[in-house]
């Protein structure tokens, strides 16, 4: 996907959230984040997005932390929301295509990293925001499911923060069944190491495998959809392996 593709995403995606978190309401519970309410929902995300918005236009070049939450709720609290938002926009629109700053992942430039993260950030939190109504989930293209499960499973997962890991190795492939991708995951005691092919992939066996839409497995590897949602064979101890310690904090 290209930088503006990512961005026009992301400004949709923000409004998506910031609706779907108004029509629920501050205390409605979210069910694919335990223990929060749309609340919290907000305060996370706005300062997510409060946060990325500061490397771009201050041009930091080493780690800076977050301004922190604020104490802000009702109406106020979304306002807040919307404009953090709108300024992440403005901000990845007004960059300048050589812009340097920090990044924490691999990425052609800063500027694809951070509207590539922050569409995907979004996104999946905006999902948790359409969770708390129990209604239809908007949609998410095949293009940029594919692309999210690629940061996920080549990104976030190859960093040593990574708690997919296990003492016996493993092998999980992750195939889209509506694209040609495929992904061979391999876990053992250091971080997985993940190889994307096209087609039906590697002939290596593999002790488990998730297929289905890019849509239904982005949203599952990501944990916010079951894994039900999408087709399990083989060893489902290696899928319980992915679920209960996959979790991204950043």
């Amino acid at each position: 996907m290209q930088i503006t593709e990512h961005i026009a995403s992301l400004s949709e995606e923000g409004r998506l959230l910031a609706a779907a978190a108004e029509q629920a309401g501050p205390g409605a519970s979210v069910p694919t984040c335990p223990g929060w309410q749309i609340r919290h929902l907000l305060r996370h995300t706005g300062m997510v997005h409060r946060w990325a918005a500061a490397f771009l236009t201050e041009g930091h070049t080493a780690y800076h932390p977050d301004g922190g939450e604020p104490d802000l709720d009702g109406a106020e609290l979304l306002a807040w929301f919307r404009e953090g938002h709108r300024h992440l926009v403005r901000s990845l629109e007004e960059a300048p295509a050589d812009l340097e700053c920090w990044t924490f992942l691999p990425a052609p430039s800063p500027l694809a990293f951070w509207s590539r993260r922050q569409l995907n950030e979004t996104t999946v939190h905006r999902v948790d925001a359409e969770s708390a109504l129990g209604g239809p989930l908007t949609p998410v293209s095949t293009a940029r499911a594919v692309d999210g499960i690629d940061e996920l499973l080549t990104g976030f997962h190859a960093r040593p923060k990574s708690r997919v890991r296990s003492d016996k190795p493993h092998t999980l492939r992750v195939r889209a069944l509506d694209t040609a991708a495929t992904w061979t995951v391999r876990i053992s005691e250091d971080p997985p190491q993940t190889v994307r092919t096209a087609g039906e992939g590697s002939a290596e066996h593999a002790d488990c495998e998730l297929s289905g839409t890019a849509e239904g497995l982005y949203l599952a590897l990501w944990n916010r959809l079951p894994l039900t949602a999408v087709t399990l064979r083989g060893d489902r101890a290696v899928a319980r392996l992915w679920t209960d310690n996959s979790a991204v904090t950043w």
